[in-house]
């Protein structure tokens, strides 16, 4: 294990990439992670020096990079410390779309339509019941960054004549209801985390093999019938999964649907272990832990 008083071995003097990149990628890994969380003093630039054996210029090259991203704070005679950042909470045990909890918290939401076709349902849009699907992909914006590609499907006869305009930095849900007389009333979540293709890299302004948070589900209207199923990605540095829990009464009967309160909580740290593991395992070896 390297100490502070002892030259690191996380950073490749043979490598092609410099060695500013590779400890810049390093420390931005751990703030990313928040294995160094918000308001974190980092070590000084001496003790930086020789913790990874570079030279000064190295070291303030590096935390220079990090100051211009936004992810760490500098101030003469105070030092580095990992600047706040600005998270967007979503409630995923709430019926409401991501664009309504984001803009009931002031962000400015933006909604850019990808696509929009009929296409014929599959396995996984079966619980529609039509023989064909509308899908949809968009991808939203809050605050004018990139937080969500979403693909969504609806059962085509209901929506075809639902339209790329009406939905431009429109929530799909308000939608649905202002045209449809539709309201979601109930459905079923996932959460998972997940590589990020180019393609969703791309789009949410990721680096490569970074991983993602996955939430999929079923949304169900006021009279129970499946009226969407959805697929949307988030940006991992930027949006917030927060579950509210509460306990059961005393004696309440259980079902296969029911979600206990400590079975929740699990969730929610298998989720966070999860992205842990999967960003290890797809980021490059110099972004292994600050020991």
């Amino acid at each position: 294990m390297d100490t502070p008083d002892t030259p690191g071995r996380l950073l490749d003097a043979g490598s092609s990439e410099p060695l500013h990149l590779q400890l810049r990628g390093h420390l931005r890994a751990q703030i990313l992670n928040h294995s160094l969380p918000p308001g974190t003093s980092l070590p000084s630039e001496a003790q930086l020096q020789v913790r990874y054996g570079v030279s000064r210029s190295v070291v303030r090259q590096a935390l220079g990079a990090l100051t211009d991203e936004g992810l760490i704070e500098r101030g003469r005679g105070r030092g580095s410390t990992v600047a706040p950042r600005r998270e967007h909470h979503r409630l995923v045990h709430r019926t409401s779309g991501l664009s309504a909890q984001l803009g009931s918290t002031g962000a400015s939401v933006g909604t850019e339509v990808l696509s929009l076709t009929v296409q014929d349902a599959d396995a996984s849009t079966a619980v529609l019941g039509t023989p064909q699907v509308l899908f949809l992909e968009r991808l939203r914006a809050a605050d004018g960054v990139p937080i969500a590609v979403i693909h969504t499907w609806l059962p085509a006869p209901t929506f075809t004549n639902l339209t790329a305009e009406a939905l431009h930095d429109a929530s799909l849900h308000a939608v649905l209801g202002e045209k449809y007389g539709v309201r979601i009333t109930s459905g079923k979540r996932q959460i998972r985390a997940v590589p990020g293709d180019g393609d969703l890299l791309r789009l949410l302004q990721l680096e490569a093999s970074s991983p993602v948070l996955l939430l999929e589900g079923t949304s169900f209207d006021q009279d129970g019938r499946p009226v969407e199923v959805f697929s949307t990605w988030h940006h991992p540095d930027h949006v917030v999964f927060d579950i509210d829990i509460q306990r059961e009464p005393p004696h309440a009967p259980t079902s296969a649907t029911t979600v206990l309160p400590d079975s929740v909580s699990d969730q929610a740290r298998r989720l966070s272990k999860d992205l842990l593991r999967l960003a290890a395992e797809l980021s490059s070896p110099e972004d292994r832990r600050l020991e």
